[in-house]
């Protein structure tokens, strides 16, 4: 891994941690929580008080992965998203608190975000 890539996760590690001070998924309004590579994103409703994970989405999931041409572009945030959300109502949850995971909302962060806000979670 290049010096670059290293400082590059180094910076994005720890405004992760500076955020997760303040951030707290309840039992009552859960965390969604976005993580993102090169090829895939996925994100996830976490209870931290309970330590479980509520509803989750991948664009790794073999349904979600046929549905789109490639399951890393903007497209496939959105379907993650819109997936996520939709695990999340069924779960009975409506009201989360979003967790970017140190990423710039922007992009597909963003797509995802607005996407699971049009499926019907409110944060």
């Amino acid at each position: 891994m290049g010096s670059v890539t290293r400082l590059r996760r180094d910076s994005r590690l720890k405004r992760h941690r500076r955020v997760r001070k303040h951030v707290r998924g309840l039992t009552e309004r859960p965390r969604l929580s976005v993580s993102r590579s090169l090829n895939h994103i996925s994100a996830q409703v976490i209870d931290d008080i309970a330590g479980r994970t509520l509803a989750a989405a991948s664009s790794s999931e073999a349904d979600l992965r046929k549905a789109q041409k490639s399951t890393a572009g903007m497209a496939a945030a959105e379907a993650v998203g819109k997936a996520v959300a939709e695990r999340a109502r069924k779960a009975g949850i409506s009201l989360v608190v979003f967790d970017r995971g140190g990423y710039i909302y922007h992009g597909r962060v963003k797509a995802l975000a607005e996407a699971a806000r049009s499926a019907g979670l409110e944060f």
